[in-house]
């Protein structure tokens, strides 16, 4: 049987799907294209979403394929919209949705998982702020990410190392989206992650 792998997120995945069928224009696409990752490829990544969002359609994105390999880009939106929108998303509810889609997922299987931590540059200064909601989040990944035998694609950590010694922007102008260096950046660290 061939491998399915389902990729589901936030705006960072979803790249334009919808105007540039079927992977948009971002990671997901370079992945599909890079020849690394074998069989069928599947972005649902949607713009906006936190994790809750992803919850509540989960099983018509992700379980309904009977995915192979899952692969989880979300959290920026839960600490954005506490700053943006004063509607935060507490650590603990996090972990908990968090959990419910992972054991979910089990259910149907042996079904691989790829988590990765959401990230930020801080283009604005106000920014710095914001890691006092998003770090615990990404702890949250790290842990499950071993509870889960997933594989753990540091996404921060490498955009936090890299913006020592280059323009943040030249990554992701808005801290957020990445640019196209940064979806290529990304897309090498998710395959190497997985040794691919």
């Amino acid at each position: 049987m061939s491998q399915i792998s389902v990729f589901i997120g936030d705006s960072v995945t979803d790249c334009g799907r919808d105007v540039e069928p079927p992977f948009g224009d971002g990671y997901v696409n370079e992945i599909a294209t890079s020849g690394r990752l074998a069989g069928t490829i599947i972005n649902v990544g949607t713009s906006g979403h936190r994790l809750l969002d992803l919850e509540s359609r989960w099983t018509t994105d992700v379980l309904d394929h009977q995915p192979s390999l899952v692969s989880i880009a979300i959290g920026i939106n839960d600490t954005w919209r506490r700053y943006d929108d004063n509607d935060p998303t507490s650590t603990a509810d996090f972990e908990e949705s968090y959990r419910r889609v992972l054991d979910a997922t089990r259910k149907q299987g042996d079904v691989r998982f790829v988590l990765c931590e959401p990230f930020l540059l801080p283009v604005r200064d106000e920014m710095n702020g914001w890691r006092e909601d998003l770090d615990p989040k990404i702890d949250v990944v790290h842990r499950l990410a071993k509870e889960y035998d997933a594989v753990l694609v540091p996404f921060d950590a490498y955009f936090t190392e890299l913006i020592k010694s280059a323009p943040m922007a030249q990554f992701a102008e808005d801290g957020i989206h990445p640019t196209v260096l940064g979806h290529q950046l990304m897309a090498d660290l998710w395959l190497k992650s997985l040794g691919l």
